[in-house]
């Protein structure tokens, strides 16, 4: 006999909270180290699509835990710790 089991749509939303609370812990581990990185290059690094960290740096920056300064190319990230 085999049984399935479902996850209810709630078990799925917090499921996919933990990991974007995962995954933006390691993008601020990994902009305190080397605060020029880029969010193509912290996609390879952490294994997500640079579309889900450019998510998880705008919710970042809206939480006061992150800002740019400088442009783009040439800038850098500071990580600003609770």
């Amino acid at each position: 006999m085999t049984l399935f089991v479902h996850a209810s749509p709630s078990d799925d939303k917090k499921s996919s909270e933990k990991s974007s609370e995962k995954s933006s812990e390691k993008i601020l581990e990994l902009i305190k180290g080397s605060p020029e990185i880029s969010a193509e290059e912290l996609a390879k690094i952490i294994g997500i699509s640079s579309r889900a960290v450019e998510k998880q740096i705008s919710a970042l920056k809206k939480k006061e835990l992150l800002k740019r300064v400088g442009p783009a190319k040439g800038g850098h990230w500071e990580v600003y710790d609770d």
